[in-house]
C-alpha cells in the first residue's frame, strides 16, 4: 500500500506564495508519475500539474501555467507545488495523486491515478 500525505496548505494573499508538499511512503516500488489536483466548493475536481518520476517531465493546466511549478525530490519521495502569484480563484482543497503504471497516459484525468492523499486546504484572499 502507498500513503500520500500533503502539507503546506493555509491562507495566503494575492501576490504572495505558498509551497505544497506531498510525501509518499509505503511499499517500495517504482512509480511513474505524481500530480496535483484541486477541488473548489461546488466545482468538479480540476487537474493542476503533473510530473513523471524518472524523467521529470512536467505538465500544467492552463489556469496555472506560468504561476505554479511542480517539482520532485526522488530521494525524499516528495513532490512539491510552488504557487506564485496565487489568485482567489485558486482557493480549493489540493490533492496529490500517484500513478504506478508507466507509459503514455492522460495526465489530467483523475482516473489515471491509483493513490490519493487526503487533501490540504489553500485559501487565497485579495
Amino acid at each position: 500500500q502507498v500513503q500520500l500525505v500533503e502539507s503546506g496548505g493555509g491562507s495566503v494573499q494575492t501576490g504572495g506564495s505558498l509551497r505544497l508538499s506531498c510525501a509518499a511512503s509505503g511499499r517500495t516500488f517504482s512509480w511513474y508519475a505524481m500530480a496535483w489536483f484541486r477541488q473548489a466548493p461546488g466545482k468538479e475536481r480540476e487537474s493542476v500539474a503533473a510530473i513523471t518520476w524518472s524523467a521529470g517531465s512536467t505538465y500544467y493546466g492552463d489556469s496555472v501555467k506560468g504561476r505554479f511549478t511542480i517539482s520532485r525530490d526522488n530521494a525524499k519521495r516528495t513532490v512539491y507545488l510552488q504557487m506564485n502569484s496565487p489568485q482567489p480563484e485558486d482557493t480549493a482543497v489540493y490533492y496529490c495523486a500517484l500513478r504506478r503504471i508507466s507509459g503514455s497516459y492522460y495526465w489530467c484525468r483523475d482516473s489515471e491515478y491509483e493513490y490519493w492523499g487526503q487533501g490540504t486546504q489553500v485559501t487565497v484572499s485579495s
